[in-house]
């Protein structure tokens, strides 16, 4: 008989494990001067008790103030003056995988030892499903089905299995989804600055040889983070490279996609059809063309919604307050001249 215990611990989110590759030992010369941290803009409880758990202590901002803890990815533009107004904070935790929200306070930031860490990785498992949904809905042509009323007299539809599969980018994400591709016996291609074998694909390449493998992929995958040199990394040459039966799922940043060049793409028959969670422009205005193209699926970006995602930022702060306070082993360090 199951007891309230087991109930509980059955509904317990299951952290991703931290990978050794997520983790940045500090030396105890170049950490931050631990201190109060305070939960901006608002001190959300649930963040607040994992600071807590961590051992530290939630105060206001005041000049006592030694890190933060910046919960709004809307509100990037009111967090610069937080850094410029209080020159003793050394550790700052954003809330998403991705910082290009932040871009412009990361490259302008000069202050020697000031730690960044971001939830690069935290998100992996909620948003590596949700590029396997797209992935498996295109393949079975549930865009057209969606939109049917009628009885199909011709068969359509593709199996995963065995499929050529592209990803771009080597980091949480990738990594949790090529974990899922694992039992369709695709035969994947990890694209990423470094050619250093990635587990579980079966060749690694750097960006540069993005156009050599697009030609053999039946799905490319886009989990890279979005930099001055990811701007538009699948433009026209990309889409004419691929083919016509291929898919594209995007995941990661609307930017890494030339939204014109995907439109005629899709429009010419160059590649099947899109699976987007992520736009360029974002959110997708009403009238776009891309909502009208028959074989594309748009999600609005929640590929991790809010109650996925809580419980693992809240993970990722008690792991870096822990990192803060004690042995300096922040997950997730920001690089701010890569630009994630």
């Amino acid at each position: 008989m199951s007891t309230e215990n087991d109930a509980q611990q059955a509904a317990a989110p299951r952290h991703r494990a931290v990978m050794a590759d997520d983790v940045t030992a500090l030396p105890p010369e170049k950490r931050p001067e631990p201190g109060p941290i305070a939960v901006l803009p608002e001190p959300e409880q649930q963040f607040v008790d994992a600071v807590e758990a961590a051992g530290g202590t939630v105060e206001p901002l005041s000049d006592r103030t030694r890190g933060v803890v910046w919960l709004s990815n809307r509100d990037a533009a009111a967090f610069p003056p937080v850094l410029e107004a209080h020159p003793g904070i050394g550790w700052v935790q954003l809330p998403f995988a991705g910082v290009d929200a932040f871009a412009e306070v990361l490259a302008g930031e000069d202050r020697p030892g000031l730690v960044w860490t971001s939830a690069k990785g935290a998100y992996a498992q909620p948003v590596a499903e949700h590029a396997l949904v797209l992935s498996l809905a295109l393949l079975r042509v549930l865009p057209k089905r969606l939109r049917a009323r009628s009885w199909a007299t011709e068969p359509e539809g593709r199996s995963l299995y065995g499929l050529d599969v592209v990803i771009v980018g080597a980091g949480g994400i990738a990594l949790e989804l090529i974990r899922l591709l694992e039992p369709f016996g695709t035969r994947i291609t990890v694209v990423r600055r470094s050619s250093s074998p990635v587990e579980g694909a079966a060749r690694t390449v750097t960006t540069d040889r993005l156009g050599e493998v697009l030609p053999s992929a039946d799905l490319v995958v886009v989990a890279a983070a979005l930099t001055g040199g990811t701007r538009h990394l699948f433009g026209a040459p990309e889409f004419a490279a691929m083919k016509p039966t291929a898919y594209l799922v995007n995941i990661a940043r609307g930017g890494l996609v030339d939204s014109d060049a995907l439109l005629e793409a899709l429009r010419t028959g160059a590649i099947a059809g899109a699976g987007l969670d992520v736009t360029d422009p974002e959110p997708l205005p009403e009238g776009h063309p891309l909502w009208d193209e028959p074989g594309v699926i748009i999600t609005p970006h929640q590929a991790d919604t809010p109650e996925m995602t809580a419980p693992l930022l809240a993970e990722r702060i008690r792991l870096n307050v822990r990192a803060f306070l004690d042995d300096g082993r922040f997950v997730g360090v920001v690089d701010p001249d890569a630009g994630y």
